[in-house]
């Protein structure tokens, strides 16, 4: 019974870093970039959601899309400010940039929202219970895996039919000759930006309402979100998502077994050893070059 409880909570976290791991995968794909300010990103949806519906009296579905809006438009600050004026000089320096922007954010949301963790208003998806293999589970535990592998699935439809998407994945394989047929690639990619911004937010509203919201509660998940692109494989779409999955069961699980206090140190050690025995993650593949 513990443990089937361990591995439907452990579902519902794997999506959420599966999610923020899906906006690693993008932005590498088309710019060989990542946003180390994915986690402030997924803390400011939070945030935003709660001003919006709590303080401001917003209905919660305008509340949500307003979060998501700020968390694209976010994204896309954070390709122009901290990640297309480096590149653009051939330099690395948006992996320190990218850090120094999500820490700015964080610091102006602990002015702003305060220093005091907020708690989201329980409603039906918090309190509902449904009972799978004789385990009471609320709504909102059920639903976020679902949205995860559902969002999986209209990205791959996108990509594959939208014309913008067919432009990214032209980028993804050759930027020289996406630019020789008229692709704007410079606007793929500040998309790209934009696309991870969106999925961080939905990460951080949907785990709003599991935990306090807080400036801070995007650091360790940001993290973690990037240990799961690395151990999926960064360039594979369903690589990060199965990875994220397997992290979060593994986290629950660990945390179910053996305490909190050695989760973070057992599951990252677990990392180490897996990509000790397959560097290009689990479902990665190495890259070929030419000679």
């Amino acid at each position: 019974m513990l443990i089937a409880s361990a591995v439907i909570t452990g579902l519902g976290l794997g999506s959420m870093y599966g999610l923020l791991a899906l906006g690693f995968h993008v932005t590498y794909a088309v710019s060989r970039t990542v946003n180390f300010a994915q986690g402030s990103t997924m803390m400011l949806g939070a945030v935003v959601c709660f001003t919006v519906w709590v303080k401001l009296g917003w209905p919660l579905p305008l509340a949500i899309l307003m979060a998501l809006l700020v968390c694209a438009v976010w994204g896309l600050i954070v390709e122009r400010v901290a990640v297309h004026p480096f590149v653009a000089r051939g330099s690395n320096s948006w992996l320190i940039a990218t850090v120094a922007l999500g820490i700015i954010l964080e610091n102006v949301v602990l002015f702003t929202f305060g220093k005091d963790p907020r708690g989201m208003p329980q409603g039906i998806l918090t309190t509902g219970m449904i009972s799978i293999a004789g385990i009471r589970v609320d709504y909102l535990q059920v639903l976020i895996p679902g949205i995860g592998v559902a969002l999986a699935v209209v990205l791959q439809i996108f990509f594959a039919m939208s014309r913008q998407g067919k432009a990214l994945l032209a980028v993804v394989q050759n930027k020289d000759a996406a630019r020789l047929m008229g692709i704007r690639v410079e606007r793929v990619i500040a998309f790209a930006f934009a696309l991870s911004g969106l999925l961080a937010g939905i990460a951080g509203i949907l785990v709003a309402p599991l935990f306090t919201i807080s400036s801070t509660m995007g650091t360790l998940f940001g993290i973690k979100a990037f240990a799961v692109a690395i151990l999926g494989g960064i360039e594979s779409a369903w690589g990060v998502v199965l990875a994220g999955l397997i992290y979060g069961v593994a986290e629950a699980l660990i945390t179910a077994l053996l305490g909190s206090t050695y989760t973070q140190v057992v599951t990252f050690a677990l990392v180490i050893l897996a990509l000790a025995l397959r560097p290009n993650g689990l479902f990665g593949r190495a890259e070929l070059r030419k000679v």
